[in-house]
Parts: structure tokens; C-alpha cells; sequence
């Protein structure tokens, strides 16, 4: 299964990754993808996960809300190359992926080449933070992500706070020197904006506010970053010969005639 992602020189890649199941990894995608398109910015989901959750999702966009390109990485076919279906337009400036579940450790490293940003959900429950667990393991001893660059972040998902998994799951993140970037709610307003094909930040209903402010945290570590410059130690790939440019567009804005 080939996971390497095609790009170019000025795109920003946001991977959302969780081998397990079910952790809210589409539900991330979405609402990152659907907060920078309606800044202005061009962005396309590359989804990996078989389930076609965000590409579902954007067959139910209206037709008025800001544009979002759609890779369907799950649909391997055989009378295209898969650089071909895997490509990304040129005028894209944000790549959000949709990782698949039970991806190999041996396959950590390609799909992480060359992000800005590695986002990690993980639910409240002894089992999910058993799995999280083995992946910083593997990202950090097999696919060789580097922990000084600070590119990897944990988001706390459907949490329930003031209960005993909450507090078991907090007390884990931190344990770990990596960034706990943010705490998302267990929130019905999630299902009916995806049902609307909408991130929460773009529904107006001053009932999703408290949602929306739980993001801001996210956005703030992301922003950071996407600023900062690649650097040959995120390109983990050996065998391929990769150009590393100096990426420094802030998000929420596009370079001038973009």
C-alpha cells in the first residue's frame, strides 16, 4: 500500500493520525479542512480512510460554502498510476490527511514525510490510550519523527470532563513530552454540522461557541507550526531525494495571487 503523498513546494501538510479506529480522526480532518478554507485559503483532504468519511462529507458541502478539493487515496484503481490519483492541484496551499486505521509501523514514516503537523486524537479509555501508547513509540523509535521539532500533537477527544477516564487519560498526556494541544468536547454539535457537510466553526449558532472556543488552542499550536520551516529531518524517506524549501506562510492567509 503506497501512503506517500505527492505535493509541492509551497504546501502545508497537516496529517491526522491514529492507527485505531474510531478516535475521531475524520471528524479532526473535517473541521481543520472546513476552519481553513473559510479563512480564504485553498485546501484539499486526502482521505486514506476506507470509510469515505470525509469524502462523504464533502458531497454534503452546500454549494455557497468555501471550496474544499477532495483525494479519494482509499479508491485504488487500476487504470490510473496512483501519483496520478494522488495528486495535488498546484493552487492548493493545505493538505489535510485522513489517515487510514491499522497502518503498518513500517508505513508511519512515508505517510509522515515532509508534514508541518502531525495531529493525534485520542479518546478517554484505557484501550485508546493503550494504542496511543505503541504510536508515539513507533513514530518516534521506527518512523524516526523528530521530538525537538515539536511537529507531533496529541488532541484530547470526546472528553467528558470531571469523570475518572478523563482524569486517567490526562494524567497520561502528561507523561509524555509531546504537546497536548487541545480538549474537544463530547458534542452532539459535531454530528450536525457533518451532516450539514460544515465544520463547527462554520455553523451560526451561538449554541456551538463553546465548541468552537475549544479549538482555539488547536489553531494557535498549528499556526506555529506551519511557520516554521521544513527541515531535512522531516523528510524521513531515504531513498528519495527531497528538495526542502522554506515554508513561512502563516495560516489563515495565501500568498498574493494564490
Amino acid at each position: 500500500m503506497r501512503l506517500s503523498v505527492p505535493g509541492h513546494k509551497d504546501l502545508r501538510k497537516i496529517v491526522v493520525l491514529n492507527p485505531k479506529g474510531g478516535c475521531g480522526k475524520s471528524t479532526l480532518t473535517v473541521n481543520l479542512s472546513g476552519y481553513l478554507a473559510s479563512r480564504g485559503n485553498s485546501v484539499a483532504i486526502m482521505d486514506f480512510d476506507p470509510q469515505g468519511s470525509a469524502m462523504r462529507w464533502l458531497k454534503q458541502r452546500p454549494g455557497n460554502s468555501a471550496p474544499i478539493h477532495g483525494i479519494s487515496a482509499f479508491d485504488v484503481r487500476s487504470s490510473a498510476t496512483r501519483s496520478w490519483q494522488l495528486r495535488v492541484p498546484n493552487n492548493v496551499r493545505y493538505l489535510v490527511v485522513d489517515s487510514p486505521a491499522s497502518v503498518p509501523a513500517e508505513n508511519l514514516a512515508e505517510l509522515t514525510s515532509g508534514a508541518h503537523a502531525i495531529l493525534i486524537p485520542i479518546l478517554p479509555s484505557d484501550i485508546d490510550v493503550h494504542a496511543a501508547s505503541q504510536l508515539m513509540k513507533d513514530l518516534l523509535l521506527i518512523a524516526k519523527v523528530s521530538r525537538r521539532m515539536g511537529r507531533i500533537g496529541v488532541v484530547a477527544n470526546r472528553v467528558r470532563e470531571n469523570t475518572l477516564a478523563y482524569r486517567k487519560l490526562m494524567r497520561f498526556l502528561n507523561s509524555l513530552s509531546i504537546s497536548l494541544v487541545g480538549v474537544l468536547r463530547d458534542s452532539q454539535h459535531y454530528v450536525h454540522s457533518a451532516e450539514q457537510g460544515l465544520s463547527i466553526h462554520e455553523m451560526h449558532n451561538s449554541r456551538v461557541q463553546r465548541d468552537v472556543e475549544r479549538w482555539q488552542p488547536i489553531f494557535g499550536w498549528l499556526e506555529e507550526r506551519l511557520e516554521t520551516p521544513l527541515t531535512r529531518r522531516d523528510f524521513r524517506r531515504p531513498e528519495v531525494q527531497t528538495e526542502v524549501h522554506q515554508l513561512t506562510m502563516p495560516i489563515g492567509t495565501e500568498k498574493p495571487g494564490t
